[in-house]
Parts: structure tokens; sequence; C-alpha cells
């Protein structure tokens, strides 16, 4: 990009910015929030408080750093799974991938065709 070109869409947000900037002061919504803040920040300075103090005092867990939201997630059970081999006509039921026979028989005929012999059972 060009530096003109660069300047005159630098100038074009500017005046986008300043548009935005001024609906902004005249919104009612806004001039409450900043009434509050300021009636906020005049008041803890009364009683010297801090917005961290604020805060504990609201949300005491907050010091701790436990929220609300977090919970103990467990892990859900893994599915087992029957594996049935067509060359020999074994069949292996596992929970996970690190089963003995299973490995060999993905080294000898590949993963991609041993999972295809794969059920789901419940």
């Amino acid at each position: 990009m060009s530096l003109i070109n660069e300047f005159r869409e630098t100038k074009e947000r500017i005046k986008e910015l300043e548009e935005r900037l001024a609906s902004l002061s005249q919104d009612s919504k806004l001039k409450k929030e900043l009434e509050f803040e300021e009636k906020l920040r005049i008041l803890m300075s009364e009683y010297s408080k801090s917005l961290r103090d604020i805060t504990l005092i609201l949300d005491p867990q907050a010091a701790r750093g436990v929220t609300k939201t977090t919970s103990t997630r467990t892990r859900s059970p893994r599915k087992m799974k029957q594996y049935n081999n067509p060359h020999t006509g074994e069949v292996i039921e596992t929970k996970g991938g690190n089963h003995k026979v299973l490995k060999e028989w993905k080294a000898k005929w590949g993963g991609d065709t041993v999972e295809s012999w794969v059920t789901l059972l419940d």
C-alpha cells in the first residue's frame, strides 16, 4: 500500500471514530455508567478501598482462585470395543488401544485395517 493511500485510509478511520465518539457522548446509558463509575471511585477513596478489595468483598472465592463455574469434571468412561480378526477368527474386547495382541495386529495389518474390524459394545 502506498503511503498516500495509507494516509487517506487512516484519515477516513479517524473521521469514522470521531463520529462514533460523538454518538456515544449523547448516549444516556453511557452517561449513567460514567456517573456510576465516578460515584464508585469517590466511595472507594472515601473508605480507602481498592478495586481488588471490592472484588473480594463481593466474591470471596476469588481470593482462593476458585470460580463459581468450575466443576469437577470427570472423564466419561471409555466404551468397550470388540475387534474380530477375519484372518484368524480371533476376538478381542478392550476399552483402550494398549492391548498386546491388538498392537501386534496393527503392526501386521495396519492400524486403519484393524480399526475397520471394530464393533462398539455398550
